[in-house]
């Protein structure tokens, strides 16, 4: 139902909506964005260029080393893995469970200046940093002017 406030009381009181009892009985909610819920890992990534190279990173909170791989074909580099779940005792039972597990994967084709030779990972603290070095030709340089 639809709230307004009472100018003599300063109260919130009911109006006469016609279409308030509607939206209620069929549950209305303006800012739901109708997709589906979701309860696969599906880990936050960036992707930034710097002179020097490409620098990725994900969040993979709770994925280790054993369960992560990384390659790169054709220009393609990918990341897999796997975020176990923790394991649920008999008779516990949840308030709420929002946490997410599964195996994931992400593609990004690398642009032709990307040298996929000189690829660094790290995992640190639950973020992976993969720094992608660029082809020499593809660094800028500076030209000097002839006298």
């Amino acid at each position: 139902m639809s709230l307004v406030r009472n100018a003599s009381n300063g109260s919130a009181t009911r109006y006469r909506d016609p279409l308030a009892m509607a939206r209620d009985l069929l549950g209305w909610d303006p800012f739901y964005t109708a997709r589906p819920a979701s309860s696969a890992f599906s880990p936050a990534f960036e992707v930034k260029e710097t002179t020097e190279s490409f620098v990725v990173k994900a969040d993979l909170p709770g994925v280790s080393e054993a369960d992560l791989d990384i390659n790169v074909h054709n220009s393609v580099l990918t990341v897999t893995g796997v975020r176990q779940a923790e394991e649920r005792r008999e008779g516990e039972s949840y308030a709420l469970y929002e946490r997410q597990f599964g195996s994931f994967s992400r593609s990004f084709s690398l642009p032709d200046m990307a040298d996929g030779d000189r690829i660094e990972a790290k995992l640190e603290h639950g973020v992976l940093t993969l720094q992608i070095g660029k082809k020499a030709e593809a660094k800028p340089r500076k030209i000097a002017l002839k006298k």
